[in-house]
């Protein structure tokens, strides 16, 4: 079984562009490397999990909510260095749109807050670079 917590290889992680009418599902990080900051909810991939099912998970875990997952809408590298330049996190990320299918909004695991955010609140929200990169070039947010 691969153990990539001693390696210095790019985590794989996943993330999911859920709507529910108007809004879309965000979560504010709890923790590094986006600590403080709103992104797309999602986290690591789990060996032996699909896609689909990391971000299924991974929703229900920091939102409360069950989604369906569906295919691949963005790919980034997040990469976070010190200030010496030595590289703290790598991970590659892949969103995936995803359908809400239920549940009662409740913030858990990683994410200190979760909200459904309209395009208007989004402008006074702290939102992560790839979150509004990919809300903006792929929903015209």
């Amino acid at each position: 079984m691969a153990d990539f917590s001693q390696q210095a290889v790019p985590r794989p992680a996943v993330g999911a562009v859920v709507f529910k009418g108007e809004k879309v599902l965000l979560v504010r990080r709890a923790n590094p490397p986006s600590k403080g900051r709103w992104a797309i909810p999602g986290g690591k991939i789990r060996w032996g999990e699909t896609l689909q099912q990391a971000a299924r998970r991974e929703v229900l875990e920091e939102t409360g909510i069950t989604i369906r997952a569906g295919r691949p809408v963005h790919t980034f590298d997040s990469i976070v260095r010190d200030d010496a330049g030595r590289i703290l996190f790598h991970y590659v990320i892949v969103d995936l749109e995803a359908e809400y299918v239920s549940g009662r909004l409740k913030a858990g695991d990683d994410a200190d807050k979760a909200a459904w955010v309209t395009r208007k609140q989004i402008d006074r929200l702290e939102v992560s670079r790839p979150t509004r990169m990919l809300l903006a070039s792929r929903y015209g947010w």
